[in-house]
């Protein structure tokens, strides 16, 4: 497999992310092989004009400009599933939700829960630790308007499949916004789970049960933490509260 100049193996097509997922055999490896992904051009071209031209609050910092690998332990019994990281957040820190309000949001929450051992996010290196939880998202690159194309999600998909396998403790996901609610139902197919038809419509607090082949698997939904919902109301710290509550709860019990 090639790889770039820091080392990270590249992918360059649909079918080669597949492969490339697939043969993963822990985080590490998996990390490094999304970290090189150039499958989607459109993407690609985005992530790294943002990371050249740079926010003017920025300028002095050099940009990830790379698809955002997951964050947490393989022991992790809780998966946080969002929608893809921000142009001048996790594109630009390299970490998950790492550098902009969504993670603000999300990681004090988080904290709160009992899952990370700070309430804080800022940049690679600053002593994060999380307990329990792995945060991911189902699009690994920074999206124009944050929007991916169902195309885009679709080509994404195999490296959230595999990390979700690498995970053999997971009992519970939290999936934020809906976006990340219809990319997961392919994947857990995918998977063995068996899925409820009509599937359900995403809703905050919508909990759905499902039976696979590593026993049950709850999903839950949540507003996404997104400026938009914080700034109107329409997600408020308890609300996010209450879900994250419910999953160490399912967590624990499972």
């Amino acid at each position: 497999m090639a790889v770039d100049a820091q080392g990270f193996p590249v992918t360059r097509t649909p079918a080669g992310v597949s492969r490339s997922a697939r043969g993963a055999r822990d985080l590490a490896v998996l990390d490094a092989r999304i970290s090189g992904c150039r499958a989607c051009p459109r993407l690609v071209t985005w992530r790294e004009d943002v990371a050249r031209v740079k926010r003017a609050s920025f300028r002095d910092e050099d940009y990830w400009g790379r698809p955002v690998p997951g964050l947490g332990p393989a022991s992790a019994r809780i998966a946080v599933v969002g929608l893809a990281p921000a142009a001048h957040g996790g594109n630009r820190t390299g970490r998950v939700f790492t550098g902009d309000r969504s993670g603000d949001w999300i990681f004090a929450a988080l904290w709160r829960a009992g899952l990370t051992n700070q309430p804080t996010s800022t940049h690679v290196g600053d002593g994060l630790e999380l307990t329990g939880v792995r945060v991911a998202a189902a699009v690994r690159c920074a999206p124009p308007d944050n929007a991916p194309t169902p195309a885009e999600r679709d080509t994404c998909s195999p490296w959230l499949a595999r990390e979700l396998a690498l995970l053999p403790d997971l009992r519970v996901v939290v999936v934020l916004g809906g976006f990340g609610w219809t990319a997961l139902w392919p994947v857990l197919a995918g998977a063995g789970y068996a899925l409820p038809r009509p599937r359900p419509a995403f809703g905050h607090g919508v909990e759905v049960t499902l039976e696979g082949p590593r026993g049950p698997l709850t999903l839950l939904g949540s507003y996404h933490v997104s400026q938009q919902n914080t700034f109107t109301g329409r997600l408020t710290e308890p609300m996010l509260d209450a879900v994250l509550s419910r999953a160490t709860e399912l967590a624990g019990a499972g």
